[in-house]
C-alpha cells in the first residue's frame, strides 16, 4: 500500500506510531499516525479534502486532550490519524512506542510472543505491557513512568 498518506500530511510532521513499527501488530491492528497540529479546523478541513472519500471516514474531536481524531480505510486497511497541540515527538502515543520498543529489546522473543498472545486475546498494546510487567493502575500513565 503505497498511498502517500505521509507524504500528504508532511506539514504535521507526522510520525507512524503503535505496533506496527515495534513488530507487535496482530491481524487485526491499525496504522497509527500522529501529527502536530494548532489549528483544528485546518487540520479537519486538509483531512477532509485529503481523505474524507477513503472507506468509512469520520472524524472526531476530543476536548479532553485538545486533540483531533480521523479513521477511513483504504484496501480494508484502518488508519488512524492523531492530531494533538504539541510536537509529535512529545506526544504520548510517540513516548509509548519508544519505551515499549526498548522494553522489547530488554525482555526478548518471548516476551514479545507474549504481548502478541495479549493482543490476540484482546488487550490493548499498553494494559498489555501492563500486566506483563506487573504494573498498577492506569497502564498508560504507569508505562510513562518508566520512560528514561
Amino acid at each position: 500500500m503505497d498511498n502517500k498518506i505521509l507524504e500528504k500530511l508532511a506539514f504535521y510532521r507526522p510520525i507512524v506510531v503503535g505496533t506496527i513499527p515495534i513488530n507487535i501488530d496482530i491481524e487485526s491492528s491499525d496504522l497509527d499516525i500522529i501529527c502536530e497540529v494548532y489549528d483544528n479546523d485546518e487540520f479537519i478541513n486538509q483531512l477532509m479534502a485529503t481523505f474524507g472519500p477513503e472507506k468509512d471516514f469520520s472524524v472526531t474531536e476530543s476536548i479532553k486532550f485538545n486533540a483531533t481524531k480521523a479513521t477511513f480505510k483504504i484496501e480494508d486497511f484502518e488508519i488512524e490519524i492523531f492530531g494533538q497541540n504539541r510536537p509529535t515527538m512529545q506526544q504520548n502515543a510517540y513516548r509509548h512506542m519508544l519505551i515499549e520498543h526498548q522494553l522489547l529489546l530488554e525482555k526478548g522473543e518471548a516476551f514479545r510472543q507474549e504481548i502478541i498472545s495479549l493482543k490476540k486475546q484482546g488487550y490493548k498494546t499498553e494494559p498489555a505491557f501492563a500486566k506483563l510487567l506487573g504494573f498498577e493502575g492506569n497502564p498508560y500513565e504507569e508505562l510513562l513512568k518508566s520512560e528514561p
